[in-house]
């Protein structure tokens, strides 16, 4: 049985489950991390020493950083489901979830603290408002990508989209005026529709 260790509400967490739950592989889940605290605790200092979740526990096998356990799952659950065989296409697919640890997440992480997770009275307001340009900018990129291809793995759903899925889910979400996208407007209906998106993602933002 897979172990994934870290709270369900969080965006790199989701990406996990919603990937296991894709593919119907059964697991076990550990809330850790936020509020439920734990990352400092010895035992999972062993499992992850970055302190962060989500991480992945197989047996003897362990694995952190979210977009590498997706990789991992969908290869070995998900061949030509999730995990493309062709190069190309694979290449294609994997250049958005470096995307998005690398240039998305942190600005999506920042709006959370931002706006969910300060009261009102005690936000930076300029720091939000720069927060949400940077977005922006980065959505512009994303909803062009999405003039050509249906998804953002392709002509299918694949590993980008679990891996955009949990950043544009609170983007889109917050109570803020954002510019119309409707190509990522058509693509996250489409993500409403499959019931593990529904289950895993669109919950509560904390």
């Amino acid at each position: 049985m897979l172990t994934v260790w870290g709270r369900k509400n969080s965006s790199n967490v989701k990406k996990v489950l919603w990937c296991l739950k894709e593919l119907n592989v059964p697991y076990n889940q550990i809330d850790i991390g936020g509020k439920f605290g734990k990352l400092d605790d010895p035992q999972y200092l062993k499992l992850n020493p970055n302190k962060q979740i989500p991480c992945l526990q197989e047996g003897d096998f362990i694995l952190w950083e979210s977009n590498a356990i997706v990789r991992y799952l969908a290869a070995k659950f998900g061949e030509n489901v999730l995990y493309p065989q062709n190069l190309q296409e694979r290449a294609n697919t994997e250049k958005w979830m470096d995307w998005v640890g690398s240039h998305l997440f942190p600005h999506i992480k920042q709006l959370m603290i931002g706006i969910i997770r300060t009261p009102e009275a005690e936000r930076d307001q300029k720091q939000i408002e720069q927060t949400l340009i940077e977005i922006e900018k980065l959505m512009e990129i994303a909803d062009n990508a999405l003039t050509e291809q249906e998804y953002f793995s392709g002509d299918k759903f694949g590993m980008a989209d679990i891996a955009l899925g949990p950043m544009i889910y609170p983007w889109l979400n917050v109570r803020i005026e954002r510019p119309s996208l409707p190509n990522i407007e058509r693509w996250y209906h489409l993500m409403t529709e499959r019931p593990a998106f529904r289950e895993i993602v669109m919950i509560e933002l904390t």
